[in-house]
């Protein structure tokens, strides 16, 4: 069944693999936190999380979702449910904000009103807080858990659960995926890169012990970093969804930017 309604996904939304949707979807188990990445502002890595969300409940009804959006906010998301508000009352950082995002909101929201299994919460954290955004995020992440899985849409950085920092340089803080599994908690990240910018028409999952993974992962997120290059990817991520230009196109390095 699962099968069928993923070959029914696939030509309503022709930019996503079976493979990908697989590879996630069996990781979501009860107790359980998944973190899929983006590069905010991207439309398809909206879409693309959303269709996700919409396959893992074709086959249950629980599931706890997470977005990047300031933890005040939470009160609109809950009026939003019951009619009093609506997508653009909510405060939004403009890094994050974009349509297809205010969609997702609006969209999530109707599936909640069928659904009271169905649980959306804004983790992130505000002016005022007494702690960083991760250290926010990966607390509100861990009092989440439950029998019911949580799955997060959080921008790339966020999903590396190990990172070799350099001593030398200016020590970064550590992001949600990396406090979370230090605390010893089962979560599983995939981040969303790209062959180039302009490619968005089609992904495939690229397991975190393929030979590529580890390039992807330095070039395209250590490299941003005070921090050493990983020698494996399947220390800090569970696998890469990797955008290409069509689904014939493969690359067997790095990849281009």
């Amino acid at each position: 069944m699962r099968f069928l309604t993923i070959i029914l996904l696939l030509f309503s939304s022709p930019n996503y693999s079976a493979g990908t949707y697989n590879q996630i979807l069996d990781g979501m188990m009860p107790n359980s936190i998944t973190i899929i990445g983006e590069s905010h502002q991207r439309p398809e890595t909206v879409q693309f999380f959303e269709s996700l969300i919409t396959e893992y409940l074709q086959h249950n009804k629980c599931l706890t979702i997470a977005l990047e959006i300031a933890s005040s906010q939470q009160i609109l998301l809950d009026e939003m449910a019951d009619g009093k508000a609506v997508a653009t009352d909510i405060d939004i950082s403009p890094i994050i904000d974009h349509p297809p995002f205010r969609t997702l909101i609006a969209d999530l929201v109707e599936k909640q009103k069928n659904n009271d299994c169905l649980k959306l919460i804004a983790i992130d954290g505000w002016i005022g807080i007494d702690t960083t955004r991760d250290e926010w995020m990966a607390r509100v992440l861990n009092e989440q858990r439950s029998r019911t899985p949580v799955l997060a849409l959080l921008g790339n950085l966020h999903t590396l659960k190990k990172v070799d920092w350099n001593q030398a340089m200016t020590k970064g803080s550590p992001h949600v995926a990396e406090i979370l599994a230090s605390q010893g908690h089962s979560i599983k990240t995939y981040p969303q890169m790209w062959t180039n910018r302009a490619c968005n028409d089609w992904n495939q999952f690229i397991p975190a012990d393929a030979p590529q993974a580890v390039g992807l992962l330095n070039t395209r997120l250590i490299s941003l970093l005070n921090a050493f290059n990983a020698e494996n990817a399947a220390d800090t991520i569970d696998g890469i969804i990797l955008w290409e230009c069509d689904e014939r196109q493969k690359i067997d390095g790095v990849g281009l930017d």
